[in-house]
């Protein structure tokens, strides 16, 4: 019998940090503290799953933070400034980071289970590698460990949303048939590198950060705003090409038999 044989899994907002509020407040506050400019938490959410330097770029070229930047200094962000904003984001973010290692609810569960079943995990992230290098013992001690895991600045070729780091992770577990791997992210880069590196993709829609809240706002939700938010989630999530999307990472063993059936039919993602 075919069947998927490892995971691809992001980190902030799919594995650890619901909501993912690491790397967003941090963009914020590089902003500020760097050139005394303003962003909203929702636009610094715009462009994740990028890596870090290129997030920031994004960010610069939103019409709202570019008519900003425009009044404070009569031009466009150029690359000295994104240079500036990245080395103010950096200390920030790795100081920060550990403060949202948790992992989410259920993922340590789902892991062991999927671990029991024969699966490999992997990992990559659009944090860069000195973040990674404090998030993951912190990850560890709270219980959970992928087998491997791939930075956004690790590989000379770049990160999101090209395939090179669910490559890379492919490279390194030995996995024999990219078809036989899931890639899941709350981001839509991350859908679109699971689908460029031709495996299956699952979009997380409440965990991650289209859905944008904590946890404790997340359990005081209505139950309509909890679908309003998941259904615009869910929308952005598929249109970046997601074959499936769940809630969260517990709910990915009902998707893996889906496609376990799919692949046994002869389908390939």
């Amino acid at each position: 019998m075919l069947g998927i044989n490892a995971l691809i899994l992001d980190w902030a907002g799919t594995t650890v940090d619901f909501g993912s509020f690491a790397p967003t407040q941090i963009f914020v506050e590089a902003f500020q503290q760097a050139f005394g400019v303003e962003i909203t938490l929702a636009e610094a959410r715009v462009p994740m799953g990028l890596g870090k330097w290129q997030h920031i770029e994004a960010l610069g070229k939103l019409p709202s933070v570019d008519a900003r930047w425009q009044q404070k200094f009569g031009r466009a962000m150029n690359k000295q400034d994104i240079d500036a904003i990245y080395a103010a984001f950096m200390p920030l973010q790795i100081k920060k980071v550990v403060d949202f290692a948790a992992p989410i609810a259920g993922v340590t569960e789902v892991i062991d289970q999927l671990r029991a079943e024969g699966m490999k995990i992997g990992s990559c992230s659009g944090y860069p590698r000195p973040v990674m290098e404090k998030l993951v013992p912190a990850a560890a001690a709270a219980g959970y460990a992928p087998d491997y895991w791939v930075a956004a600045d690790d590989l000379p070729v770049g990160a999101r949303p090209g395939p090179w780091m669910a490559l890379q992770n492919v490279i390194a577990l030995g996995i024999d048939d990219v078809a036989n791997c899931v890639k899941v992210d709350d981001s839509a880069p991350g859908i679109v590198e699971g689908i460029r590196a031709g495996m299956w993709s699952v979009g997380l829609a409440v965990s991650g950060n289209e859905f944008g809240a904590t946890w404790d706002e997340y359990q005081q939700m209505s139950a309509s705003e909890i679908d309003a938010r998941r259904q615009i989630a869910a929308e952005k999530l598929y249109s970046a090409g997601a074959h499936y999307v769940v809630d969260t990472l517990a709910d990915l063993p009902g998707v893996i038999a889906k496609i376990n059936a799919r692949l046994n039919n002869g389908e390939r993602p």
